[in-house]
């Protein structure tokens, strides 16, 4: 099946990017950037939620060697989670996750055997205003018992063996946690949707902030996002090229999707609404989805000979050292980085551990 190409979307990004370089505009360019946002990624992801979801089962090494590294009992934050599969990678720990797409929390409290009553789909997540001091009403306690953690009026599920905190809708620009409260911190596959350079760095920089400081061997934060440099993916991207673009992801109807269904393993703990998701090929790209196009996100068709809706993602492809220098503009210091499997990624902190002189 023929993949779309991406398409550029660099004419919009600079509009947004002139808008928040003029004086005075801040707030109406923080307004831009969101609407921009909501159509090219959160309208997306709440539309083809179920079918992204089942193409999200298998924990990536590097992110799963990061969880496997913390501390027993440590309470850590999954910051766009999407179904949640990493919340239960390493069960020694406490993890709370959270995301900007309300149908993707309810997918992982589904996953995690929960409600939607407390922090669940129905919660909407909180406008970030520019100088915004007050944090939300939510804030995680650094526990490091089940008992200190009931103390803190969090709920703690333990089945599977594994300790979960909650799902929660959240902004990952204005995050409901206290400062340096929690131990760690993941966030996957986000901070590249972020559509200009000053609020993927104020992404990071709330991440820094939930972190402890003090700690060699806590407050440590991994990111992750796409690279450009992916000259050994069919997707062509590389150094040199546009780092602005519309990828697309096309819907197919339930029909078809069946027809091109091929069993897979690991859907056992999959939702129904996963299940009925074709499972996606190596690129994590499928072309199908069993869920209508919804309202709100972009959408189109793929052109002639093409009838089924095309969403087009905004993404921001990071060039080499790119998210390096973005640790360093959000006031954190790199403890080390790398590139694995199209991605770039880097373990930041607040400070460099005693034995690592900052890079």
């Amino acid at each position: 099946m023929t993949s779309l190409p991406s398409s550029s979307a660099a004419p919009a990004v600079a509009k947004l990017a002139a808008a928040a370089a003029a004086p005075g505009h801040d707030a109406q360019a923080e307004v831009e950037a969101e609407a921009y946002e909501r159509t090219h990624v959160h309208g997306v992801y709440e539309a083809i939620a179920p079918h992204f979801s089942a193409t999200r089962h298998k924990p990536w090494p590097a992110v799963a060697s990061f969880l496997q590294a913390q501390h027993p009992g440590s309470v850590g934050l999954d910051v766009g989670c999407g179904n949640g599969k990493y919340l239960r990678e390493n069960p020694a720990v406490f993890m709370l996750g959270s995301d900007r797409s309300a149908a993707l929390v309810a997918l992982a409290r589904s996953r995690l055997g929960r409600s939607d009553e407390v922090g669940g789909a129905q919660q909407q997540p909180a406008a970030k205003k520019r100088g915004e001091t007050t944090k939300p009403d939510v804030a995680v306690a650094a526990a490091t018992t089940t008992n200190a953690a009931a103390g803190s009026g969090m709920e703690f599920s333990h089945e599977g063996g594994a300790a979960i905190s909650d799902v929660l809708v959240a902004d990952g620009l204005s995050l409901p946690f206290r400062d340096r409260a929690v131990g760690f911190a993941i966030c996957v596959a986000v901070v590249h949707h972020l559509s200009t350079r000053a609020r993927r760095q104020e992404a990071i920089r709330q991440l820094l902030r939930c972190v402890k400081t003090g700690e060699a061997a806590s407050g440590q934060v991994l990111v992750y996002v796409w690279a450009l440099e992916q000259g050994n993916s069919r997707r062509g991207w590389d150094e040199g090229g546009e780092q602005d673009l519309l990828v697309p992801w096309v819907l197919k109807s339930k029909s078809q999707t069946q027809q091109s269904r091929t069993p897979r393993k690991g859907l056992d703990n999959q939702t129904k609404a996963e299940q009925d998701a074709v499972v996606a090929n190596k690129s994590g790209e499928p072309p199908a989805s069993t869920m209508p196009a919804g309202d709100g996100p972009a959408a189109g068709t793929g052109g002639v000979g093409h009838t089924d809706p095309v969403f087009q993602r905004y993404y921001h492809l990071y060039r080499k050292g790119e998210l390096e220098e973005d640790v360093l503009a959000a006031g954190g210091v790199v403890i080390t980085s790398g590139y694995e499997r199209d991605n770039w990624w880097a373990v930041a902190a607040n400070e460099a551990p005693p034995s690592q002189p900052e890079k």
